[in-house]
């Protein structure tokens, strides 16, 4: 991205955070007209300036998986939300409240209960990475975060991985502008999400975790980050959930496939890079959302997509103590049908009904494919009776359906021939 187009960039997006309503002179001056009328809408106000503006003003989001994650919903151009710098080309169990709180220590700290608390809990992410051997490690772009827990000193706080990647060093930046080094405990491509641990001594306040499982179409919410970078830290957008349960398709390779669906949250709350990593906000100051990407195209505006708490607090769990998402393994890499080169097809023979199937490229020696007796080039159309035909399906299907452990029935074509195997899912080690 040159110099020329992120000042455009900077520019319409300053156009859309300037963008106010117009004041109704007309108004004012009937209802100034008798002193009733003035009482009746200086109440009003200050009903309104208790629920909203002063919180407002308080402060403001098995296979190889590849490092940089890049969001795409086909026939959309969707991106990850982290602002980078010029000299990147990126842009850019159903639980309660109280439950979440008792299981996420916030020992010597305050918990947030109203939204000016809770944007003190949001911090900046800063990516470190080494330009040259001359100058060492130089900002490569910024994000959000949220301080989610206290515990023994430490505290920690939950991210966007696309944040995160890449990096030698990471600092957090405090609501107070003091920067303090992280440790990044663990992350996870698929899924999009990074913990982070900091010295907790500076940490006074850890943000409420809500419920999303209990939101509604219709409900206000606020977007809490850094937009566009440090220069806008703590910017509170507001908006309403647009949408609950939406799947977007996201490739984490960047060969142009969809690697996996992800489930998130829909708003319309402006959220632009920078936004990655920080918080989505109920109206008591609940966070119920991670804000990770946005639906970049000129004609689309206001279509965003926020992690929901529920489904990012166990495997933040798991990144805090194990370091990794743990999932089942095959072992095999594959390809579509209709990704193998012409030179391999050869090798594949299949029944005339047979349109579509996992071509396996490799066994993984002692693995379950491996104890399966499966081949390189065989065909496998079916895991317990569910069609695969591309890496998304296959990946979803044991991702969210089957657990390590589990004894699964793999059906696949070899030298134009139907077989069954089972085998036995092991954890994938990365």
């Amino acid at each position: 991205m040159d110099n020329h187009d992120q000042e455009n960039r900077l520019h319409e997006d300053s156009e859309h955070l300037s963008d106010t309503d117009p004041v109704d002179h007309e108004a004012l001056e009937e209802n100034a007209h008798t002193q009733e009328t003035e009482k009746s809408e200086q109440r009003r106000n200050i009903k309104n300036r208790k629920n909203w503006t002063a919180a407002v003003f308080g402060g403001m989001i098995g296979g190889v998986i590849a490092s940089i994650i890049v969001a795409l919903l086909f026939s959309y151009n969707v991106i990850p939300l982290n602002e980078t710098s010029q000299n990147s080309d990126d842009t850019g169990s159903d639980t309660t409240a109280t439950e979440v709180v008792t299981t996420l220590a916030a020992e010597e700290a305050d918990v947030s209960t109203n939204i000016s608390e809770v944007a003190e809990t949001v911090v900046g992410v800063v990516n470190l990475q080494q330009q040259s051997v001359w100058t060492g490690s130089q900002e490569a772009g910024t994000g959000s975060g949220i301080i989610y827990k206290k515990e023994d000193g430490n505290a920690y706080v939950v991210t966007n991985q696309h944040v995160v990647d890449g990096a030698q060093e990471v600092e957090i930046v405090l609501n107070d502008e003091e920067r303090i080094p992280a440790t990044v405990l663990g992350g996870d491509a698929l899924t999009d999400l990074a913990v982070l641990q900091i010295d907790g001594e500076k940490v006074d306040r850890v943000a409420n975790l809500g419920s999303s499982d209990e939101l509604q179409v219709g409900e206000t919410v606020l977007a809490i980050g850094n937009p566009l970078g440090l220069d806008f830290a703590n910017t509170v957008t507001k908006g309403i959930i647009s949408g609950l349960n939406r799947s977007v398709n996201v490739d984490t390779n960047s060969d142009g496939q969809a690697d996996w669906v992800t489930e998130v949250l829909q708003t319309d709350a402006a959220i632009n890079p920078g936004n990655s990593g920080g918080a989505l906000v109920n109206a008591d100051g609940e966070v119920i959302g991670i804000n990770s990407m946005k639906i970049a195209q000129s004609s689309v505006e206001g279509i965003g997509f926020a992690i929901p708490i529920d489904a990012a607090l166990p495997l933040m769990e798991q990144l805090e103590t194990e370091g990794e998402v743990a999932r089942p393994l095959i072992g095999i890499s594959t390809a579509s049908l209709n990704q193998v080169p012409p030179q391999f097809r050869y090798e594949i023979q299949l029944p005339n009904d047979i349109e579509g199937g996992m071509v396996i490229a490799n066994v993984q020696q002692g693995s379950p494919a491996d104890d399966a007796g499966l081949q390189q080039f065989d065909v496998i159309t079916k895991i317990n009776g569910q069609e695969v035909t591309t890496i998304l399906e296959l990946r979803k299907y044991l991702y969210s359906e089957t657990k390590i452990g589990d004894n699964i029935e793999v059906e696949y074509i070899r030298d134009g021939e139907r077989h069954t195997t089972t085998l036995v899912l092991e954890k994938l080690n990365r």
